[in-house]
C-alpha cells in the first residue's frame, strides 16, 4: 500500500489550522484545480467525528464522486478520514497538528490502495502516487496561505 507523508509549517495557531483543515468550504477553496465540491452529507462548515461528505471532482480528466467519513477526532491535534465509497480500493488520511513556537506543523499521512489489482499497482508506480503527492502538497500550501492570512488579520 502506498503511503504519502507531507509536513508543512504554518505560521498560525494550532486551533485555526485544525479548523481550516476540517472546513468543507476551505477544502473546496484549496482544491479549485480539481473543481471539488461537496454534494452530499456535510456540504458547508466544519466537519465533526462521524460526519460524512461526498465530493464531486475531476481527477486525471475523469469526473468522479468519493464519500469520506471522519472516524476519529482529537481536537485540535488530529483527525482521520477514510473513504467509504469511491474510486480507490481504500484510503485513510490522518491529519495531525503540532504546536511549534507561534506556528503549527501540519502533518498529512495518506495511505491508500488503488483499484484494479496489479494494474493499479503499476499505475501507482508510473504516475498515480506522484499525482496524489502533488494533490496533497498543493492543498497544504493553499491551506497555509489561508491560515496565515487569517492569523495576520486577527
Amino acid at each position: 500500500m502506498p503511503v504519502i507523508k507531507h509536513n508543512i509549517l504554518i505560521n498560525a495557531p494550532i486551533h485555526l489550522c485544525f479548523d481550516l483543515a476540517r472546513n468543507v468550504d476551505v477544502h473546496t477553496e484549496t482544491t479549485k484545480k480539481t473543481k471539488e465540491k461537496a454534494i452530499e452529507g456535510v456540504t458547508t462548515g466544519l466537519m465533526e467525528e462521524g460526519d460524512t461528505v461526498t465530493w464531486e471532482a475531476t481527477h486525471l480528466g475523469i469526473k468522479q464522486t468519493l464519500t469520506a467519513k471522519i472516524i476519529e477526532m482529537k481536537k485540535p491535534y488530529q483527525f482521520t478520514d477514510v473513504m467509504v465509497k469511491g474510486a480507490f480500493h481504500s484510503f485513510t488520511h490522518v491529519h495531525e497538528f503540532i504546536a511549534s513556537g507561534t506556528g503549527t506543523i501540519m502533518k498529512d499521512t495518506f495511505t491508500y490502495q488503488s483499484p484494479l489489482g496489479i494494474l493499479g499497482v503499476m499505475a501507482d508506480k508510473m504516475f498515480f502516487k506522484k499525482y496524489m503527492k502533488n494533490f496533497i502538497v498543493t492543498r497544504a500550501r493553499e491551506l497555509k496561505v489561508i491560515a496565515e492570512r487569517e492569523s495576520s488579520n486577527s
